[in-house]
């Protein structure tokens, strides 16, 4: 008796996954069909993270107290379907993003940059700039940030799968940034 109260309660708990599992059905392709080949949706390791420190025409050097704000790229998320024709490939992409406010932000609130790309080897074929507003509420120096998902489409053909293609993520440095971090790596 005891053990058949065990499988109902067992069942009870597991009712709202088997109903989730229930829905999948229509969110994978149909029978006999493959989920579409992906483009990887990467970090970019130059772009990763950033360090944004108070202009030393204002007294500001590198060191702690001179940093407004910092971030780093936490994850690139990325899915992909069939597209309207045979041809194209439509994948969407969002970035989740940790950014710190430092001792010397002027405000509670700044812009963030980064950018979204596809490449095809070494030549870029698409790339994206976004900047994000983020707030800091009170007692507060650490907000997560996700991006709106980005749409792209791709063009594919029998030969040149999705798979071929990169989809790479980071932060939209300027150049002293960079020289800043690759000195630092």
């Amino acid at each position: 008796m005891s053990s058949c109260r065990d499988c109902l309660a067992a069942l009870r708990r597991a009712a709202p996954v088997l109903i989730l599992l229930s829905a999948l059905p229509g969110c994978t392709p149909g029978r006999n069909q493959f989920a579409p080949a992906c483009p990887e949706a990467a970090l970019l390791p130059q772009a990763a993270d950033f360090h944004q420190y108070r202009s030393q025409s204002a007294g500001g050097g590198h060191d702690l107290t001179d940093l407004v704000l910092q971030g780093r790229v936490l994850k690139v998320d990325g899915r992909c379907e069939p597209g309207r024709n045979a041809r194209t490939l439509n994948a969407t992409v969002t970035v989740t993003m940790e950014v710190t406010r430092g001792p010397a932000a002027p405000s509670r609130t700044a812009n963030v940059s980064y950018f979204v790309a596809v490449v095809d080897g070494d030549r870029i074929l698409d790339k994206r700039v976004f900047t994000d507003k983020v707030a800091f509420p009170g007692n507060i120096d650490r907000v997560f940030l996700v991006s709106d998902p980005v749409a792209m489409q791709l063009p594919v053909t029998p030969e040149k799968t999705g798979a071929a293609y990169t989809v790479w993520a980071g932060f939209q440095l300027t150049p002293a940034e960079m020289a800043q971090g690759s000195a630092g790596r």
